[in-house]
């Protein structure tokens, strides 16, 4: 039995009670947070088989970065001047080098997403992609906790549906590890654009079956509605609902375009939440932003996601905190309707429900997973603030991120990884990003 002391941070809890502790302390207990408290109740240093000073630090629960494409680090720089929220700029800057691609560039790929995910926060991550099988074996490696979603893209081709259908579930089926760190789910890629009504309500009838939940893109932009509007005179998720999409567990990212109508369809269904990728969205170009206040209001759960890193080009789930409150306050046209405080559980135990996990993860509460992360606030850009929330959202930074925990297990100490040297992980993918676009050049040169 391990038993670590955490002590003389200032604790972030997302407890129901949001509380705040000065000067706090934290146990944990064979990957478990064992007990908390004040300064006042701190346990002598005896019995424990490591004693960690957190002075300068903010405790808090690792971030949940809810909406990713890990091995699209492979795209990063090469979208500018692209809408990855169109068909066509997702076609021509992502999909055409995709067909590149091999199973060997996953682990390099994934391996320096989950290194630069850990050194700035984040601990659990909800992906969606091809090669679902290699993403799992390396997010394992990396040690953080994670949702795979199989990536589904049928393009209109009813048996290609068929057949991935069929290796989703083999995978969902194989994949769920005994530490519970790897959670397989389904991943259609979106509604209409690139998967059949017909194939969706499928994979909801499978994925119930399976208890597992789906990941997807939704209302991204117009065009995800002209066949519905067309065929129905409704939009996407009206028309989903209908046909009894919304009777499982769907995880739906972006959601710029929603309408009234479409938010009460969220807000209906049982298990339905939103990852709002803010930074992703801005650089899109579209007007459109996530109704996160709306959505929020009528009940609905909504995470924090960075989207992939050609959409997004970072990993810092503080920075999108930050941007997402800013971008909330300009779509409601008043201060911070999103206070600095819902951000943090946005980004924390909101993405925990989102994801299934917040029984397990999401926030500092004895009998949870020691999933946890200090971040450094006694450097510049930090100060003295009656709003440790706002000092962490508004001046914060996911690189003062100093040491991580996941299941009580420590993978970043004093800024540097544990598992594996980040140095040796660049290098491989270095190597793994050369003979990538290699690939792709080639493949055009040949066509």
């Amino acid at each position: 039995m391990t038993r670590i002391l955490l002590h003389s941070a200032a604790l972030l809890t997302v407890d129901r009670q949001d509380r705040v502790i000065d000067d706090g302390w934290l146990v944990i207990e064979d990957g478990r947070i064992a007990d908390l408290g004040p300064a006042s109740m701190r346990p002598g240093a005896r019995g424990f088989d490591e004693v960690i000073d957190l002075s300068g630090h903010v405790l808090m629960p690792g971030l949940v970065n809810a909406h990713t494409h890990s091995a699209m680090i492979l795209f990063r720089g090469h979208a500018e001047g692209q809408s990855l929220l169109t068909m066509d700029g997702w076609y021509n800057a992502i999909r055409e080098p995709e067909l590149a691609m091999v199973a060997e560039d996953m682990a390099p790929a994934v391996a320096l997403s989950c290194a630069e995910m850990a050194l700035s926060g984040t601990t659990t991550f909800c992906d969606q992609y091809f090669f679902a099988e290699e993403i799992a074996a390396a997010a394992a490696t990396a040690g953080l906790r994670a949702v795979i979603a199989y990536g589904i893209v049928q393009l209109g081709d009813a048996a290609r549906g068929t057949e991935e259908l069929a290796k989703a579930s083999a995978f969902v089926e194989g994949q769920r590890s005994a530490d519970g760190r790897i959670i397989p789910w389904f991943g259609p890629h979106a509604p209409y654009v690139d998967n059949t009504e017909a194939l969706l309500t499928e994979e909801v009838k499978v994925a119930n079956r399976l208890g597992c939940g789906i990941h997807l893109h939704m209302a991204c932009g117009p065009e995800d509605n002209e066949l519905t509007l067309e065929r129905y005179g409704t939009t996407a998720s009206v028309a989903l609902e209908k046909a009894g999409f919304f009777n499982g567990r769907i995880h739906a990212a972006h959601c710029l375009d929603l309408s009234d109508e479409d938010i009460a369809v969220f807000a209906r269904a049982e298990a339905a939440s939103v990852a709002h990728c803010a930074s992703a969205g801005l650089r899109s170009g579209r007007e459109a932003i996530c109704p996160v206040v709306p959505l929020r209001e009528t009940g609905v759960t909504v995470a924090l996601g960075t989207d992939n890193v050609a959409a997004n080009n970072a990993y810092d789930m503080v920075s999108e905190m930050r941007v997402a409150g800013l971008v909330a306050s300009h779509r409601e046209g008043r201060a911070q309707p999103v206070s600095s405080r819902e951000l943090v559980r946005m980004a924390t135990i909101e993405g925990a429900r989102a994801l299934g996990l917040d029984h397990e993860i999401g926030s500092l509460e004895i009998g949870k997973s020691a999933d946890l992360v200090a971040i450094d606030i006694s450097g510049p850009g930090y100060s003295n603030t009656p709003d440790l929330a706002t000092l962490l959202v508004y001046s914060g930074s996911g690189r003062d991120t100093r040491h991580v925990f996941v299941a009580g297990e420590q993978l970043v100490r004093d800024r540097r990884l544990t598992r594996r040297p980040f140095g040796a992980i660049r290098s491989d993918y270095d190597a793994a990003y050369r003979a990538f676009w290699a690939r792709v050049a080639a493949a055009k040169k040949a066509a």
